[in-house]
């Protein structure tokens, strides 16, 4: 297959990229680096980059950003971080990349832990999370050409803690190595519709 993962520069991307590399063909996008340059948020630049990236068979997205900070102090203006990026930039890679990708192919979205585990500081990102995952639910049953879609909603990685550990005092961290064969199995397996939780 030609996969596209979309943040495949970060941690969860390149152990995603690691698994799938040596059975398919796979083309890293990110923002600054990789194979290709995408701004998610621009529509204008995913539209683009479908027609410079032709044949894909699977779009996985582990991208996407949020504002942390208290409830108190979240503005509509930072909140709109979240809405721009987590949220609309990951829809819109499906809703246009619909259009583009070849007849039986998928997409795999990114979440997190925080729409069913919430944290302080964490309202903008559980707000975006939880309406990736209803969106993914709901786009399953409507996909036409056999497209298939799937989300990945991960625990805080272990890799990660020096970073997050702050915001996830108590929670169990989880390898990347383990978030990446939830994306594994979307790609390569049968199901569409579903939340894999990797917690």
């Amino acid at each position: 297959m030609k996969i596209l993962i979309i943040g495949g520069t970060g941690i969860i991307g390149e152990s995603v990229s690691d698994k799938l590399t040596p059975n398919h063909e796979v083309i890293i996008a990110s923002k600054s680096s990789g194979d290709y340059q995408v701004d998610i948020t621009s529509v204008k630049s995913i539209e683009q980059m479908y027609k410079d990236i032709p044949n894909i068979d699977a779009v996985i997205s582990t991208t996407g950003a949020s504002h942390f900070g208290d409830l108190s102090e979240l503005t509509p203006e930072l909140n709109e971080i979240a809405i721009n990026s987590k949220l609309k930039g990951q829809v819109n890679l499906v809703l246009i990349g619909q259009n583009y990708i070849n007849d039986g192919g998928s997409f795999t979205l990114t979440t997190g832990i925080m729409m069913d585990d919430p944290i302080l500081k964490g309202s903008s990102a559980a707000m975006a999370n939880g309406a990736v995952a209803s969106f993914v639910k709901s786009a399953a049953i409507e996909l036409k050409r056999n497209l298939r879609i799937n989300s990945v909603s991960p625990n805080v990685l272990e890799e990660s803690l020096r970073k997050y550990g702050e915001f996830f005092k108590g929670f169990n961290p989880v390898p990347a190595d383990k978030v990446a064969n939830a994306f594994v199995k979307s790609v390569e397996g049968a199901q569409t519709g579903q939340v894999y939780r990797v917690y």
